[in-house]
């Protein structure tokens, strides 16, 4: 038994839009060199898709950032000794 992996699986989605707005996006997919209409609205939702996530999981990873960073400031233990030599070794490279 053949069995599809959920990327292959095709789903239907229908929408109801005022004619004027599909006449609208009609032209745009036409001038835009879509093959047709559909395909026109797959990928202007798909980049629109990855623009609101790409935008959710850069704030998420400077959440995470910042906590990551502030916990470090926080709860720091008295710096190590190579630490201290590598600020010694800066400190003379200023000097």
């Amino acid at each position: 038994m053949e069995t599809k992996s959920i990327k292959n699986e095709k789903t239907r989605f229908d929408t109801r839009l005022p004619k004027e707005q599909k006449l609208f996006f009609e032209k745009a997919a036409h001038i835009g060199g879509f093959r047709n209409l559909t395909d026109f609205i797959i990928s202007a939702v798909q980049e629109k898709a990855k623009e609101i996530i790409r935008e959710r999981e850069i704030i998420l990873a400077s959440e995470r950032d910042n906590e990551i960073f502030f916990n470090a400031i926080l709860s720091s233990d008295k710096p190590n000794n190579e630490l201290i030599s590598a600020s010694e070794e800066y400190n003379k490279l200023l000097s």
